[in-house]
């Protein structure tokens, strides 16, 4: 029931290069469902009909109400569908080594819909080489019914772990890490459907470097009516300095390096944090990740900055894809209400790793001033312990696009409500260089 992010839903359909569906990158070719003879053998003895009859939408019901899409349309689909393959056309012709290493794959959910998740898991199922999925591990985060989670584990590969009280997309996915058999992780969202060939790529690429986290081109699957739609393979993960994630377009020179590469790949600042892979002792040995976040929330920042300021990098895949249903609001709640959650987790993610540059969060983010973020401590020491760079090495060599505002600012007074839109005031003091000037304060 986790989202990736509801909060830049607007930013992702609004950007006139999201989709481009040419046949250059988006080519006819579907994905097919098994025949009846290979479903038994994915499933086992799982009575199918059984389990989602269990859970229709009453007549009259709305459909959007409790899952935040349209549970009609979900459940009218069924548990597999064919879609379309939207990579490049040259992904198909790609080999790669016969010897890949399997994976844990693990998906946490929270009052799911039926449905859409059985379709997450078959999907898997259908569209991976067998040899590469060890398992298949569910975390239920304290879901309503036991049995959404219970019933699936008579799927042959798939696990159910049920969580004693609601812990959160963050926590779930520790401990389902912490139970992986595999050395490769593969975290999933419950509300996807992964494309032909997604795997192999980014197990490739994670074998030949183990401290590399890659993730899938993130394919969007309506709310309404379940279209499976391409998503542009010249998109990257970044952020402004409120810590909102935001899909951007690829630097120009790394568009025009990659024209004639077969497999070509995409550096990215920060991933959106729902579909990646990675070595599970890298996972390990960076920290996993921050369990005192709540929820959801942040945690892709705080792992984006670990990874590339502690010696590992972030990539893009283009041949590798996966849809994932974006929603416009959480079906779920927070208990300290989603808006604080994030406040908490992201300014942890601050003040842990953005140094000096933490005040321009602030200042893009006044209402994280004096919230509590509880004891860092502990992740301090993790840093110190890793010898990871600075946050000024990360501006520098991960995202020097990232700016201060719309023109080069120096030290002075100066009024630029629209950096942050907002109105602010730049109290200066002598200084030489921006970012060890006095903070922002609110204008009065």
């Amino acid at each position: 029931m986790y989202i990736l992010s509801f909060f830049f839903f607007k930013n992702f359909f609004s950007s006139r290069h999201e989709y481009v569906n040419t046949p250059l990158w988006c080519p006819p070719q579907v994905t097919q469902p098994p025949r009846v003879e290979q479903q038994g053998q994915l499933l086992g003895g799982f009575d199918e009909k059984a389990y989602l009859a269990a859970k229709q939408l009453k007549p009259g019901d709305d459909p959007y109400r409790e899952h935040a899409f349209n549970l009609q349309e979900s459940d009218r689909l069924g548990s597999e569908r064919a879609i379309r393959d939207t990579r490049h056309y040259r992904c198909a012709s790609l080999n790669y080594d016969t010897d890949l290493p399997s994976t844990s794959i693990i998906i946490t959910f929270h009052n799911e819909a039926r449905s859409t998740l059985l379709r997450t898991i078959k999907s898997v199922l259908m569209r991976s080489p067998p040899s590469l999925i060890q398992e298949i591990i569910l975390i239920d985060d304290f879901s309503s019914d036991s049995e959404d989670c219970q019933l699936l584990s008579q799927i042959p590969k798939v696990r159910c772990l049920r969580n004693g009280r609601r812990e959160g997309l963050i926590r779930s996915r520790v401990r389902g890490a912490s139970t992986a058999s595999a050395s490769i992780l593969t975290f999933l969202d419950s509300h996807c459907e992964v494309n032909a060939d997604w795997l192999q790529p980014m197990i490739q690429r994670v074998k030949e470097d183990h401290t590399r986290v890659v993730s899938p081109i993130i394919d969007v699957i309506s709310l309404d009516n379940f279209a499976y739609l391409a998503a542009s393979a010249d998109l990257r993960g970044g952020f402004d300095w409120s810590l909102h994630f935001k899909w951007e377009q690829i630097p120009i020179e790394q568009k025009m390096a990659r024209r004639n590469d077969s497999a070509p790949l995409c550096r990215t600042p920060v991933i959106a944090g729902g579909i990646f892979v990675m070595d599970k002792s890298w996972f390990n040995h960076l920290g996993q990740y921050d369990t005192h976040m709540d929820i959801w929330g942040g945690e892709n920042f705080e792992l984006s900055f670990r990874v590339w300021m502690c010696g590992g990098s972030l990539e893009i895949l283009p041949c590798s894809r996966v849809g994932h249903v974006f929603r416009k609001r959480h079906p779920y709640d927070f208990p300290e209400g989603n808006a604080l959650t994030y406040i908490k987790n992201t300014r942890r993610a601050a003040e842990v790793w953005m140094d000096e540059y933490k005040q321009y969060y602030y200042s893009a983010r006044p209402s994280a001033q004096g919230k509590a973020f509880g004891s860092i401590a502990d992740r301090l020491t993790l840093r110190r312990k890793l010898n990871c760079k600075p946050f000024r090495w990360y501006m520098e060599n991960v995202y020097p696009e990232l700016r201060y505002g719309t023109f080069k600012l120096s030290c002075g007074s100066l009024v630029f409500s629209f950096v942050f839109n907002t109105n602010y005031l730049y109290n200066p003091r002598p200084c030489r260089e921006l970012f060890l000037c006095e903070t922002l304060v609110e204008r009065k």
